[in-house]
């Protein structure tokens, strides 16, 4: 159990705990000299029979509140001191609100210095702070006498922690990643960096791998302390100290996280219930410049809410912070709001959605999401989001909103009998909505295939704007392969179409499209031009051009530079010979002359099939050569290279002699040679 001491300053905090476990928490020069507590302190108390209560000893001055909220951060127990001669004062009240907007609600009142006035005063005290305490989370807390100066309650007070810290439940879950929020960082000899602080969530062991965030800096377990004693493992509800390997003390300090890598999700927005406090002295209004303390962390934040409505004094409401830095949260941290000049406290709450949007924050959905998030647990935030008819819940980040393991969101789903659609980005779905959006996709597709039967498919993206607008594209791209897997669409690429609508609806198109496949094979490795193409089929180019559209899909025809097309299985046999062409060159280059000559097409043909292998990234040219940058086999399929032609087809040799009569050209050398 890790207890904290609370209240004003010069009440005898600190001396209450060095009369309960013999340990100074002043440790600093300046703490010696001044006699007051700067900076939290800490110290320990074995249980006979196993078992410790930490203890975190706190500063009471006002100009240390900071450093008070720091150490009441991830507790399980408060001592609310109060000094039998002064009562109540300014930092008593204070502390009292931090701890109840942290939400603090087992506590002890203990009134010191008892040695100094009569009983009488010491009940009246006693009957002061527990009116102070009604109506916080700490209502209802016993009161104990004590002197630490003659030890006077001492035995008693060190019983009733023992008790309670016997009653404490462990605060340790299943299924949430590690977090330890750090207080201190210094450096051992020998060792090296060693951070202490709490452990808000999950175990470790040494060995194991977190990252200090949010600098993001890899490190690895290598020895964990408690009390000074090596352990063999640390859970959440527990303090300790972890010795680091792989950031230097200067990488890592207060406010800091040690967690797990799959946490570490940075952000600036936070969605939090936010309670102005009703003693504050007017309302806070929007964009207001505020101090927020998370954990151990403090960063200055504006508080983004209706310009129109004010949180009042008193008043509990749905806000976001927009931070001046990126910080690491999660559902349920507890946070304080301060004044930036640091003088006063002005609220606190708790955090619901730590990735908020910046936009659409008025939007039924996001409401209903943010709505889903304040019913507290992850079960019952699911159970909500999967009763919304169509929505798709990501996983990733619902798992990093509440710290789930996976292990742990997936039995979460699985008791649901929700459906996770996809692997790399998860979407879970109720059975229902995903009944119902399949019906819907089905019911488009058939629409689409009856007014456009001369198209073969439908793009994916029209077809989500049809049937499933607010389902993120992953998700939708999920549902259709749901959907193939039980044979009920074809999924090709970026278009879709029902498998039972058969292969009748487009005899046609199909018809047309082999003719041209064989049209386009029998020119071997010279085929016409798209106009000169179209002639020869008998139909308009216009014809030819939109079945190309409705066929792209297939990759069975590839348009190279000139307008002319090439089968698949051709254009694989072209780069095998490139690669051949290379091979047999000493250094592994080749110039589209020689390319021409080993395919026997001309060279304007040679360097337009070049510049499309260029553009596959299977050549790549330098100068007059190329080289064959990518095995082409992976891109095109396998082929064997072209054999090196016996003579040069009618077409490219006559394309190559000068007309009777014309004067002879220049001879090709490098000036006028432009490839």
């Amino acid at each position: 159990m890790i207890v904290a001491t609370a209240g004003h300053i010069d009440h005898g905090k600190t001396s209450l705990v060095r009369a309960l476990t013999g340990v100074d928490t002043d440790r600093l020069p300046e703490e010696k000299n001044r006699g007051i507590s700067i900076d939290i302190g800490f110290a320990y108390l074995p249980i006979d029979g196993g078992g410790l209560i930490g203890f975190v000893d706190v500063p009471g001055h006002e100009r240390f509140v900071r450093n008070m909220i720091a150490g009441v951060s991830g507790i399980d127990f408060a001592l609310v001191v109060v000094a039998a001669d002064d009562g109540v004062m300014p930092q008593t009240v204070e502390h009292v609100q931090i701890l109840d907007l942290l939400g603090i609600s087992s506590a002890l009142i203990v009134v010191t210095k008892i040695d100094r006035v009569d009983a009488a005063r010491v009940s009246e005290v006693g009957a002061q702070v527990q009116s102070l305490l009604s109506g916080t989370s700490l209502a209802g807390a016993d009161w104990l006498p004590v002197s630490a100066l003659n030890g006077d309650g001492v035995g008693a007070l060190r019983d009733a922690l023992i008790v309670a810290a016997q009653k404490s439940a462990s605060r340790h879950r299943e299924g949430r990643n590690f977090r330890l929020s750090i207080d201190r960082a210094f450096t051992i000899k020998g060792s090296g960096t060693v951070v202490t602080g709490t452990v808000f969530d999950g175990k470790t062991v040494p060995g194991d791998h977190f990252v200090v965030t949010p600098r993001g800096t890899e490190v690895r377990i290598r020895q964990i302390q408690i009390r000074g004693q090596v352990a063999e493992r640390v859970e959440a509800g527990q303090r300790c100290a972890l010795n680091l390997v792989g950031a230097s003390v200067e990488e890592v300090g207060r406010g800091e996280w040690v967690l797990a890598a799959a946490i570490n999700l940075p952000a600036r927005r936070l969605e939090v219930r936010c309670t102005l406090l009703a003693g504050a002295s007017e309302p806070l209004a929007h964009w207001t410049s505020v101090d927020v303390h998370i954990a151990t962390a403090r960063v200055r934040a504006r508080v983004a809410l209706d310009a129109r409505n004010p949180l009042r004094p008193g008043e509990t409401r749905v806000v976001q912070l927009v931070l001046d830095r990126e910080i690491v949260a999660v559902h349920g941290d507890r946070f304080i709001l301060r004044e930036t000049s640091g003088r006063h406290t002005l609220g606190g709450g708790i955090v619901l959605d730590p990735f908020a949007p910046a936009t659409r924050r008025s939007t039924p959905a996001r409401l209903a999401y943010v709505e889903a998030l304040q019913l507290g647990t992850p079960e019952a935030a699911m159970d909500c989001l999967l009763g919304m008819p169509d929505v798709a819940v990501d996983m990733a980040r619902f798992d990093a909103t509440f710290n789930l393991t996976l292990a742990s969101s997936s039995a979460i789903c699985s008791g649901r009998n929700a459906i996770v659609l996809g692997r790399d980005k998860r979407y879970a779905l109720s059975a229902s909505s995903v009944a119902s959006l399949c019906g819907s996709i089905l019911k488009c597709l058939s629409e689409f295939h009856r007014t456009t039967p001369a198209a073969p498919a439908m793009d994916i993206p029209k077809l989500r704007k049809a049937a499933a607008p607010h389902l993120p594209a992953p998700a939708f791209v999920a549902l259709l392969q749901r959907l193939g897997s039980e044979g009920k669409v074809d999924v090709q690429n970026s278009t879709v179409r029902l498998v039972d609508r058969g292969e009748a609806a487009n005899s046609k198109d199909d018809a047309a499209w082999r003719r041209m496949i064989e049209v386009l094979l029998g020119h071997g490795f010279a085929p016409p031009a798209l106009p000169a193409l179209a002639e020869e089929l008998g139909e308009p180019e216009k014809v030819i051009k939109d079945l190309l559209f409705r066929k792209r899909t297939t990759g069975e025809v590839l348009r190279i530079p000139g307008d002319r097309l090439y089968p698949r299985a051709t254009m694989a046999t072209l780069a095998a010979t490139a690669a051949a062409v290379a091979k047999a060159s000493p250094q592994g280059t080749f110039s589209a002359a020689e390319y021409r000559d080993a395919t026997g097409i001309n060279r304007t043909l040679a360097i337009q099939v070049l510049e499309f292998l260029d553009s596959l990234g299977i050549t790549r040219r330098s100068g007059d050569v190329r080289k064959v940058w990518k095995d082409p086999a992976p891109i095109l399929g396998d082929a064997k290279p072209a054999p090196k032609p016996a003579i040069l087809p009618a077409e490219n040799h006559a394309a190559r002699q000068p007309p009777a009569g014309a004067k002879k050209s220049a001879p090709f050398t490098k000036k006028n040679n432009w490839r």
